[in-house]
């Protein structure tokens, strides 16, 4: 498995593995706010406002995530741990054939060694609060839940990972 910050080459097949996932939660899980599938313009807009991580085996991209210095609409970060510089994690999926292989947390493993390199203090995220949620799966891999909150009709839990560099 090999790492590295996503080019504008690699938009469609960033698109299609977040895709891939959000069907696979569709179908296990019913429709929801995960069903939204992702285009090429979105996985570009993305590459031009956050720096994007993917995880290629051999040429195929089989995971990606954003790390985003904006923070999300959804983020209310008096939930969070005050620091100088946080990421926000968005957009992170596996492709369902490859997910449970440790590939995400391999992922995550990737985006706090960029996060100390900025550096910065921590990485936030929300997850939803629904059996479609991956929140059991930040806590395995040692994000703190900060938080629950209802935005917009929406449950969501907020996670934070702080990098060390906040000490």
């Amino acid at each position: 498995m090999r790492f590295s910050t996503a080019s504008a080459a690699d938009a469609a097949a960033i698109a299609s593995v977040r895709s891939a996932a959000a069907q696979k939660l569709t179908s296990e899980f019913g429709k929801g706010h995960w069903s939204s599938l992702t285009h090429e313009a979105g996985a570009l807009r993305d590459l031009k406002t956050s720096t994007v991580l993917v995880a290629r085996d051999g040429r195929k991209i089989v995971g990606t995530l954003s790390l985003a210095t904006k923070k999300p609409w959804a983020i209310d970060v008096s939930y969070f741990t005050p620091c100088r510089k946080a990421l926000y994690l968005i957009n992170m999926a596996v492709t369902p054939e490859r997910q449970r292989t440790g590939i995400g947390r391999a992922l995550l493993t990737e985006a706090a060694r960029v996060a100390r390199q900025l550096p910065a203090d921590a990485i936030r995220l929300d997850a939803y609060d629904a059996p479609a949620g991956a929140g059991g799966f930040y806590g395995r891999c040692g994000y703190r839940a900060a938080g629950r909150k209802v935005y917009r009709g929406v449950p969501l839990v907020y996670f934070e990972w702080m990098t060390g560099a906040e000490k």
